[in-house]
């Protein structure tokens, strides 16, 4: 009998096989510096699906990378009930319009790990991006920041 061989992974392809992905950004956009951070990141990971808000701005741009880099993963978009600043995705699961910060709890209680692209390189008290990572973070989720210039944090804390 032939001695079935199971695949072998180095330890940080492990920590990133088939993720859930949440994300988190500005709807003034990322900034072409966090956009590349973006791209380089995701095509390092496997990502099963990818959850967003469905804002203009960061998460349609997110969006849009996501269906080109990573055409395979599944699309779950988050609307929110306010229609301003809808971007109106089209996403494989649209879930139920919700208020931005129930909306934004929920993408981080679907996924394991949370990708922001906050328009701050420091946390502010009232915005949804800093508040979806201090949630993000209460839930020990693994979270990587990339900030305006580029630059990233991984990380819980």
């Amino acid at each position: 009998m032939k001695k079935q061989m199971l695949p072998t992974y180095k330890k940080q392809e492990c920590d990133r096989i088939n993720e859930d992905v949440g994300f988190t950004g500005t709807r003034d956009g990322m900034t072409p510096r966090q956009a590349n951070k973006f791209r380089e990141i995701i095509k390092e990971m496997n990502i099963r699906s990818f959850h967003h808000g469905d804002c203009i701005g960061s998460d349609l741009e997110a969006h849009k990378i996501i269906r080109k880099l990573k055409p395979k993963a599944q699309i779950y978009v988050h609307p929110p009930i306010k229609k301003r600043y809808r971007a109106f995705c089209k996403g494989d699961f649209t879930a139920p319009e919700k208020d931005y910060l129930a909306r934004d709890f929920n993408i981080v209680n679907g996924t394991e790990t949370l990708l922001a692209t906050p328009k701050q390189k420091s946390e502010v008290l009232r915005s949804g991006t800093w508040t979806t990572i201090r949630y993000a973070k209460k839930m020990m989720r693994k979270i990587t920041i990339i900030y305006p210039d580029g630059t990233s944090i991984n990380g819980k804390d």
